[in-house]
């Protein structure tokens, strides 16, 4: 899936400093086509993250100074976020899309997806979330594999944006207490055999980079492996599908967590729509 069109959202804030400048150094480094765009929502809503700042005035001349300076088009846009960017994605052939991040409201993020998050269901496309200053290409990928088809897609899309790094995948094995602490568990031990059986069939699907080494299969909860190995690897970029497997509408439980306090930069992405 080459990347033709990258498409970043920015609210006009020095939140978005990361979107442009990361969106700017993939395009460079891909060929693609770059859009800037902003999506002005009614202000009695109070849902958006890319808040009414008009149509003209030093914000937007700023956005079309920045755009002028890195090659890029201007879009803005109105109505809801989600929706108002998929659209756009859509008619504009988007193959990603990027995102800053998430600004925190405790109590409604509990109630309700944030914007982010229905950004993410709504696009046709992968949706990169810029944490971290860009300062080069990234450097080591870190793949979270329940070895479902969008976190095949999730890695795929990673080879793409960064052709250069070197890729590493990892899969939390959960694991009863018992089976923990007990050693040569049969319970343990028929647990590994069907994670490294599915590994195999996952590692064979078309399109994925060469990892730097085997898929580590660790017992444990999901965070608490990914944080000591994005750790060791000093990993600047993470990916994960959208979708847990169950419910192809939703999104699984840990990229919502996920999105809402990434580690570093996360790269979020749906199953392919003719499969993985």
């Amino acid at each position: 899936m080459p990347l033709r069109c990258i498409l970043a959202a920015t609210d006009l804030s020095p939140r978005s400093t990361q979107v442009t400048q990361r969106a700017a150094l993939l395009a460079r480094r891909v060929d693609a086509r770059l859009i800037l765009a902003h999506v002005a929502e009614p202000e009695s809503s109070g849902l958006s993250l890319f808040p009414l700042r008009g149509t003209r005035g030093p914000d937007i001349d700023r956005l079309h100074a920045e755009a002028a300076a890195i090659g890029a088009e201007v879009r803005l846009l109105d109505g809801e976020p989600a929706q108002a960017l998929a659209d756009l994605a859509a008619a504009e052939g988007a193959t990603l899309m990027v995102l800053g991040l998430h600004r925190e409201r405790r109590v409604l993020d509990v109630l309700r997806l944030t914007t982010m998050e229905r950004i993410v269901l709504a696009a046709p496309c992968p949706v990169l979330v810029a944490h971290n200053r860009p300062v080069a290409d990234y450097q080591q990928v870190l793949a979270l594999c329940d070895f479902g088809d969008a976190a095949a897609e999730a890695l795929r899309v990673a080879g793409h944006i960064a052709p250069q790094a070197q890729f590493h995948a990892i899969h939390a094995l959960h694991l009863p207490l018992g089976a923990m602490l007990r050693t040569h568990s049969p319970e343990a031990e028929a647990a590994f055999a069907e994670a490294e059986s599915l590994a195999r069939g996952y590692l064979s699907r078309p399109g994925l980079p060469a990892l730097a080494e085997p898929l580590d299969i660790v017992p444990g909860g999901v965070h608490q492996v990914l944080g000591f190995r994005r750790m060791e690897l000093g990993a600047d970029l993470v990916t994960i599908g959208a979708q847990s497997g169950r419910l192809a509408h939703e999104l699984g439980h840990y990229a919502r967590d996920l999105m809402r306090a990434p580690p570093t930069d996360l790269l979020v992405a749906k199953a392919a729509q003719n499969g993985a």
